[in-house]
């Protein structure tokens, strides 16, 4: 169906930044899910504006090239910089630096102060080169994440994440990971709403469990090798009830210790970090989409009190679930049934 493309009328301005032999896919990923990110009049949010070193067309890493509407000046508008990934490799056996000529690192200089720097996959070489990474955390893809420890010690380089958020300077893992990415700052600018009706906009889900852990490359499972998801998916209909490690690994037939293990291999994090990532997803949900006073929201959550939600809840997203409340419910009318959740979450709202 054909959607609405009047921007809103001071939208953030995200500038992607298309260097030679860029691959094309991650290329289009920011025009693609910021430009799903709508206002509750239909009006676009975010304006996103392609640019390259000289203007010019641009080499893919693929077999064609791409033309661009921007040269380098475009940088001196951006609000957020995305840089997509490119082909690249050390121009000499010193390895990559900032005087390396095959990583242009120069083109920061024409950012704004405040500008907020976000990487694509293995694009945060050229935000390491350029010391914006040092000190630090940061991701990029699994593949290639030792050689970045190896070249750039001074980032504390995390292989088992889809993305890190470290405030003014974002990094994703692979490919699909800046659509995650993505959608991340669709939530932190403008609420969960927001970013779930764009990624329902792109067939994507709002957001993914675990982190890189679970691509990575490993020996294939015999076939009496169980699996977590169905605990998962079970676990998920109760995040309103205490859920004890014993009682996890009774419902999936394993031993702690192996429902540790698996929980590692398969979501990239232990039984308990999972369970608190989706009670706080949860509650982003209901501080956005309901009243409920939050002694009641932290039972129906999970975490039982209104302490451990504020503790677990500004741990993970960076405010107290009061101030997160008043910035986000009411700016944008939400759905308050199960759609407004992915498909995984909806059951828990629907016994409220």
């Amino acid at each position: 169906m054909p959607v609405a493309r009047t921007p809103a009328p001071n939208p953030h301005r995200v500038v992607v930044l298309a260097l030679p032999q860029v691959f094309p896919f991650e290329l289009g990923i920011p025009a693609r899910v910021f430009g799903s990110a709508r206002g509750p009049d239909g009006a676009r949010l975010y304006e996103v504006v392609t640019c390259s070193p000289d203007g010019g067309p641009v080499t893919t890493a693929a077999d064609f090239t791409v033309c661009v509407g921007h040269g380098i000046e475009a940088l001196t508008t951006a609000d957020t910089l995305v840089v997509p990934p490119f082909a690249w490799e050390p121009a000499g056996p010193g390895g990559p630096g900032g005087s390396d000529p095959a990583l242009p690192v120069g083109v920061f200089a024409a950012l704004r102060p405040g500008t907020r720097v976000v990487s694509i996959c293995t694009a945060a070489v050229l935000l390491a080169a350029a010391g914006l990474l040092d000190g630090r955390p940061a991701t990029t893809h699994w593949e290639e994440a030792e050689a970045c420890r190896r070249l750039f010690p001074a980032v504390d380089w995390d292989a088992d994440v889809l993305f890190v958020d470290d405030g003014d300077v974002l990094t994703s893992a692979g490919v699909a990971a800046g659509v995650d990415l993505c959608l991340h700052l669709i939530r932190r600018d403008h609420g969960s709403a927001v970013a779930n009706r764009a990624a329902r906009h792109c067939v994507v889900p709002p957001w993914r469990e675990g982190g890189q852990a679970q691509y990575i490359e490993r020996a294939v499972p015999g076939p009496t090798d169980a699996s977590t998801s169905g605990t998962r998916a079970w676990a998920m209909q109760r995040l309103d009830q205490p859920l004890p490690l014993d009682e996890l690994a009774r419902h999936a037939g394993m031993s702690v210790r192996t429902l540790t293990r698996r929980f590692r291999q398969e979501v990239g994090m232990t039984p308990v970090d999972w369970l608190i990532q989706q009670r706080v997803e949860y509650a982003r949900h209901l501080l956005e989409t309901s009243d409920l006073p939050i002694d009641r929201l932290a039972r129906s959550v999970g975490f039982g009190s209104s302490a451990s939600l504020r503790g677990h809840f500004h741990a993970a997203v960076g405010v107290s679930p009061q101030a997160y409340r008043k910035t986000f419910q009411g700016e944008h009318p939400v759905p308050t049934g199960p759609a407004a959740l992915s498909a995984a979450a909806a059951k828990p709202l629907a016994r409220l």
